[in-house]
């Protein structure tokens, strides 16, 4: 009877000891990411910001924190029943109603363990969840504060990893690891103690074999973890190739490179299998290493507990509770040791969001903004404007660059690639503020206006008609979020637009794809104008509105574009010069200077950078 008990209690042990250990975070080396994993942090300082954010919610915690000491009780307690159970209903003459007696109560803990952990988990899997989601909402927040130059120095995909992968890993400390730690430390101390009073000289036994037990248990999780790490990055490289390949497939196949993709793929799993094995084979000898440990500890205890029950020093019930107990308390140390390396990692995932979170935007609103004037007239003012790019600060974009727009007046900048003609359109924006020199809208300095304020005077048609992932009508009152359906539907008409829409399927209701890929390059054109006419801003940037289109779309394009100009302020950049021959003024633009300026006409006929530029193309185009 006493072989009986002591296998059920090693069996209940070793499932209590394993249940609930933290799960495995997806690498960010997979292929659905773009980073490595979050490093691990040199202390647990950083979790204070998880601490913060999980704080506002007080009575959750304090509701998870019941359950947590209820179930580490209620699992300690189990044992304790298990002697009595073995003491007195299995000893011989025990009455049915002391039989039943004993069963009721262990039945008993059994319910408030269930019901227990279902509350535990429900709550604490509420918090992580819900600290993600804050961390998440506020970090998104602060990132569309931050000025463009911050996006040109952080990688975006690297951003789009913390907001995935390391919130993901905050998740598992608030709804999974810091409840582990905190239950099986209440669950340490309770066992500890509750093996002492049962048998001071077998829990000095214990005590000391465990730290042997976890020791070697402990160094070969590690071992196997690193090895698990690079086996996913292995796998992570077959699948970025895999993308690779199959996105370039027409490029392999004209340059006959199948037998070579084939044999590169080849390598790549060959490789992957090798770490495999490696990892296997760890595996198996830590599996053959913890069966021998444990099960081995556990005989060597009831090897002294059984001549201790022989001679009368201790009963059945009490080695069996002894070893059910060891093995709670030999889980929750093993578990403690895993769970900091957990948290460690999860300091350093909460370190690289914190950086995000605490990231000061470049470009903020002045503490008191001066109003712009109302109703607004749309002019524009350089003044000796010079602007370097952060990240090229060896190379003025902008170099003591003036020019005066007036209220109405269309101006054309042209010039090669790199001469600045962009940087002028983010500089309007405020994306960047100049070195030195001043910017004005309506003889206001932009830096003493509120950049929200100056950008609701703008309406912007990119080169590539930038489209969301979302319906027609989201994407046209991108604009004016405010805007009607007779309101979009009147901007649309007025930018060529109307008649593709109204054939969509659902309307504007029509889901236009990622990026808009389920219209043609001229059908997002119209949609990027027609959101710019509901924006009804009076100064308007055209960003090589029609470079790359087909003639008939540029046709339509550049006559919705010359309704749009109407009684606006305009500024073109331009490669293709026919389009601004009708511009009031063109800018001729070289090494972030202006170097002519003056009618089609007049350039023209001056012999200088314009005159040059036109005779090459229009010469390719009569060709």
């Amino acid at each position: 009877m006493l072989g009986q008990c002591w296998i059920l209690a090693v069996g209940i042990a070793t499932s209590a000891s394993m249940e609930e250990q933290p799960a495995p975070v997806q690498s960010a080396s997979e292929p659905e990411t773009a980073s490595a994993p979050p490093p691990k942090a040199k202390s647990l300082g950083p979790l204070r910001m998880i601490w913060r954010e999980a704080a506002q919610y007080p009575q959750q915690i304090v509701l998870a924190m019941i359950a947590l000491v209820t179930t580490a009780s209620a699992m300690v307690a189990i044992p304790a029943r298990i002697k009595v159970i073995i003491d007195q209903a299995f000893g011989t003459g025990a009455q049915q109603a002391e039989i039943d007696h004993a069963f009721y109560y262990l039945l008993m803990i059994v319910i408030v363990l269930g019901l227990g952990t279902a509350l535990r988990f429900y709550f604490v899997s509420w918090l992580g969840e819900r600290v993600v989601a804050d961390i998440r909402g506020k970090v998104h927040r602060n990132l569309l504060r931050l000025a463009p130059g911050f996006f040109e120095e952080n990688s975006p995909k690297e951003i789009s990893s913390r907001m995935t992968a390391d919130t993901a890993l905050i998740e598992q400390v608030v709804g999974t690891t810091v409840s582990v730690a905190l239950r099986n430390a209440i669950m340490a101390v309770l066992g500890t103690t509750y093996l002492f009073w049962l048998a001071p000289g077998l829990a000095s036994m214990l005590l000391i074999a465990i730290p042997l037990i976890i020791i070697p248990i402990v160094l070969f999780g590690r071992r196997l973890r690193n090895v698990s790490r690079t086996s996913q990055d292995r796998v992570a490289d077959v699948g970025a190739m895999v993308t690779e390949v199959l996105g370039a497939m027409k490029i392999v196949q004209a340059f006959n490179q199948e037998d070579r993709e084939s044999a590169r793929f080849s390598g790549a799993v060959e490789e992957t299998f090798t770490v495999a094995k490696r990892r296997i084979l760890i595996r198996a000898v830590m599996t053959a290493l913890i069966m021998f440990l444990v099960v081995g500890g556990i005989t060597m205890v009831m090897w002294r507990g059984a001549v201790a029950v022989s001679t009368g020093e201790i009963s059945g019930g009490t080695i069996a509770a002894f070893v059910f107990t060891g093995g709670l308390v030999a889980g929750a140390f093993g578990s403690l040791t895993e769970v900091y390396g957990d948290l460690l990692r999860g300091a350093g995932a909460a370190s690289r969001l914190n950086e995000l979170l605490n990231e000061q935007p470049d470009i903020a609103p002045p503490a008191k903004p001066t109003p712009l004037p109302v109703p607004p007239r749309g002019s524009l003012s350089f003044r000796n404007v010079t602007f370097r790019y952060p990240t090229r600060l060896e190379t003025p974009a902008l170099k003591d660059f003036s020019l005066e727009v007036e209220p109405g007046e269309t101006v054309a900048i042209v010039g090669p690639s790199g001469a600045g003609k962009s940087t002028i359109f983010q500089m309007v924006e405020r994306f960047y503020d100049p070195q030195s020199g001043t910017i004005r809208i309506d003889g206001i300095p932009l830096t003493s206006a509120d950049p929200a304020d100056i950008r609701q005077r703008i309406a912007l048609v990119p080169q590539d008609g930038v489209l969301f992932s979302a319906n027609a009508r989201d994407n046209l009152r991108y604009g004016n979020w405010q805007a009607s359906d007779e309101q979009i539907w009147e901007a649309a008409r007025a930018a060529n637009a109307e008649a593709f829409l109204r054939d969509l399927p659902q309307g504007l209701d029509t889901y236009l794809g990622e990026s808009g890929t389920r219209l043609s390059g001229g059908q997002q054109q119209r949609i990027a104008i027609a959101r710019a006419v509901l924006r009804n801003a009076p100064i308007l940037l055209l960003d090589e509105a029609t470079s790359a289109l087909d003639a008939e779309s540029e046709r339509l394009v550049q006559e919705a574009l010359e309704h749009l100009m109407q009684d606006r302020t305009t500024l073109v950049i331009a490669h293709r010069l026919a389009t601004v021959r009708a511009a009031d003024r063109i800018v001729v633009m070289e090494e972030g200077q202006i170097v002519e300026q003056g009618s089609h006409d007049t350039l023209s006929a001056a012999g200088g950078l314009y005159a040059h530029l036109a005779k090459l193309q229009f010469a390719s185009e009569a060709a």
